[in-house]
């Protein structure tokens, strides 16, 4: 699979809201984190975990690539995600708003599935966007 056809492999996934696929792109020995994550992902547990946390919290996200960036082992994404808080993420009940969050995600690859990552996004403007933090 080609690193451009890994990532639309890995966005459709998503999209289709197929937690099974997302899962099957990671390799067993995972390690990676999430701003949203009090600590690092190991392994694929909490891979399933962290997708199912949103697309439970986000039933109707969408991802949209802004931009990419690539080589033989390592992709560079950013994204933009939007959705409504139907259900709870990290501790906070479903407000029933509509977000928009921007974010970029860096994966190593191994054996054409990722091995590591890093996902760095607007976790403020999420909050912001459900009505916990003022707008600026």
């Amino acid at each position: 699979m080609t690193d451009l056809n890994f990532i639309t492999v890995y966005m459709t996934a998503w999209n289709s809201h197929d937690t099974k696929q997302v899962v099957s792109l990671y390799t067993s020995d995972f390690e990676g984190t999430d701003v949203a994550e009090a600590r690092p992902l190991r392994g694929l547990d909490d891979v399933r975990r962290m997708v199912k946390r949103f697309m439970v919290a986000f039933p109707d996200l969408n991802f949209v690539v802004q931009d990419v960036v690539f080589d033989t082992q390592t992709i560079v994404l950013s994204w933009k995600m939007r959705g409504t808080h139907n259900g709870p993420f990290m501790n906070i009940p479903a407000s029933g708003r509509s977000v928009e969050i921007t974010g970029i995600s860096m994966f190593g690859l191994k054996d054409g599935r990722i091995e590591r990552g890093q996902q760095v996004w607007d976790l403020a403007g999420l909050l912001r966007s459900i009505g916990l933090l003022p707008r600026l």
